[in-house]
């Protein structure tokens, strides 16, 4: 992504201009590697967006709301004591440095006035959040003890060294655009886009490769290859983009997006590169550039954060359960052969005069067989005739009652499988901390999860999504297991239609009549809502059943969310997100 040093000086411009005299008024940490910091100014209110996540690392001003932990972290809490109504003095970057240091006067405990600097660091995997005070780290949001690195650690109580700069490169900023290709004719014999990115600092690939693909008019020529056109054409061009960045000529937040709208790339300028496949957007101002294009990437990633431990022992308990569901197939398959066993222990009883004591095994005249032919019994020779009799009768009973426990214990841990793929299904569905704790509430309920109680009470349950009908019809779609049951078994009523994807892992959908008949379209929308909000999610036809409440029933002991049903119909549709999002009731 092209989030260089370049483009963050233009972003630190907008965000210089948008914030004067602005103070610190909360500050929260949405996620391990995100903070959110409000602050106050003669321009209105404004929520600075930091992150430290190596696919997604950036500072800009976001409108996005962004859910809270119940309790925050602890670098929040210092965070929290140190800055909050601290007067933002400067916003630094040294050249074009992919770093933003954020100089904040604040008061400390003696009611004096500090300087603290809030360091964002922005270098991919090595990205960082640091609190700097007397040029000594009081902590970040990403520990780096000795063994992570010798170089640069980052610990509370040590100085403060900034990144270290790349060596060789030159600031485009700093230098003139003659002096920037001399230096890249002095350089190996690159392709010209690899020479410029192998001579600037600061610069991201996308905006090397555009630089040449404009000099160079689509090609990209070796540097001892190129043209004397192309050498002064190359000229003009850097010295445009020298311009956007210093002075803001030409600058624009610009977003490329591919053929079916997801993004793409952004820039400080426009890019042409991509020629028709990708369609190029000027976007209001760089913040909401950033914004547009990480959302759906940050809204998963921040889930799966959260989501980490009920994923991981959700996936244990899946890979324990099938394993432990094959050795009892295995052994049920054995206990199977119990009726050798019993014929065993009958031939012996019939030929008992026959069988000498101490013999390791005997031919025995098979009376089960037609033909009467011999059947060779093995035999302990430890034991009499009639104890190797009752040994196999006794065997014969062991393996008779296994195969009953076991069957029962197959049958539980099918079940047990299928509730683990519907939690499964919930998880990949929730999308803030309450349905997160929901979900954690019933896995602990189940004693599948261990939960740390604190002092706080805890929350109101969720209530299920609500949607309404093109006819008027409300629709209640469950959020979890917990929740499915809540809207079958307490919510509906009789004459209320009930759906849930064919023997799929899914939502309760619940159409509420309250005495009337529900129009087609009203049942079609209603099982279109329970395919969406199901594991079939992503498939072209998916089957949902529906039938009216009173046929809906749980059977004594079954886990959270299973039920049966009868006197259905089944409806095949196609999952519509477009369709949820139009009728969805806030």
């Amino acid at each position: 992504m092209a989030l260089d040093g370049a483009f963050l000086s233009c972003l630190r411009e907008e965000l210089t201009a948008g914030l004067p005299d602005a103070r610190v008024d909360k500050i929260h940490q949405p996620s391990r590697e995100e903070l959110v910091i409000a602050l106050r100014s003669r321009n209105g209110n404004k929520k600075l967006y930091l992150s430290a996540r190596a696919n997604s690392p950036r500072v800009h001003f976001t409108d996005i709301p962004l859910e809270n932990p119940a309790s925050p972290p602890m670098f929040c809490m210092l965070l929290r004591k140190r800055i909050t109504g601290g007067r933002l003095a400067a916003i630094r970057q040294p050249g074009l440095e992919r770093a933003l240091y954020f100089d904040l006067d604040c008061v400390d405990e003696l009611g004096d006035i500090v300087r603290l600097t809030l360091a964002v660091e922005i270098m991919g995997r090595h990205s960082n959040i640091i609190l700097i005070e007397n040029g000594r780290v009081v902590d970040a949001i990403k520990r780096v003890d000795m063994e992570m690195s010798s170089v640069r650690p980052v610990l509370p109580g040590l100085p403060y060294s900034p990144p270290p700069a790349a060596a060789g490169r030159l600031d485009l900023s700093a230098v003139e655009p003659a002096d920037f290709l001399a230096a890249m004719e002095q350089g190996p014999d690159y392709p010209l886009s690899k020479a410029l990115l192998n001579t600037a600092h600061g610069l991201s690939p996308l905006i090397c490769r555009e630089v040449s693909h404009l000099a160079a008019r689509g090609r990209d020529p070796l540097v001892s290859d190129w043209t004397k056109e192309e050498r002064e054409r190359l000229l003009f061009y850097l010295d445009r983009v020298k311009a956007a960045v210093e002075t803001g000529e030409n600058r624009k937040p610009y977003l490329l997006l591919r053929a079916d709208g997801s993004p793409l790339d952004f820039s400080f300028m426009a890019v042409t590169q991509y020629g028709l496949e990708a369609l190029g957007r000027e976007m209001d101002s760089f913040s909401s550039l950033l914004d547009a294009f990480y959302a759906q990437r940050d809204a998963g990633e921040r889930m799966k954060q959260r989501a980490h431990d009920i994923l991981r022992i959700l996936t244990n308990l899946s890979d324990r359960t099938a394993r432990k569901l094959d050795r009892q197939r295995e052994e049920l398959t054995r206990s199977g052969d119990r009726e050798t066993l019993r014929i065993y222990g009958d031939l012996i009883n019939a030929n008992l005069y026959a069988i000498p004591r101490g013999a390791a095994s005997a031919e025995l005249i098979d009376y089960f067989d037609p033909a009467c032919g011999l059947k060779t019994v093995p035999l302990d020779p430890a034991l009499t005739a009639a104890q190797n009799a009752q040994k196999y009768y006794k065997d014969y009973r062991k393996a008779q009652k296994a195969e009953q426990i076991l069957q029962q214990q197959i049958a539980q841990g099918e079940e047990e499988l299928q509730y683990f793929d519907t939690v499964f299904d919930a998880l990949s569905r929730a999308s803030t901390w309450r349905e997160l704790g929901e979900l954690r509430e019933e896995l602990a309920a189940g004693g599948y999860l261990r939960l740390q109680r604190g002092r706080q009470k805890p929350p109101a349950p969720l209530g299920p999504l609500r949607f309404l009908s093109d006819d008027g019809f409300s629709i209640l779609v469950g959020r979890n297991n917990v929740q499915n049951d809540r809207l079958t078994l307490r919510t509906a009523r009789g004459g209320d239609v009930w759906f849930h994807t064919k023997n799929i892992p899914g939502s309760h959908v619940l159409v509420v009549t309250e005495g009337q008949t529900p129009p087609p379209r009203t049942l079609e929308q209603a099982a279109v809502l329970a395919a969406l909000h199901s594991k079939a999610a992503g498939s072209a036809q998916v089957p949902v059943d529906y039938t009216e409440a009173r046929h809906v029933r749980k059977p004594a002991g079954a886990k959270p969310g299973m039920v049966i049903y009868d006197s259905n119909h089944t409806a095949y549709v196609r999952p519509d997100a477009a369709l949820a999002a139009r009728l969805r009731q806030e």
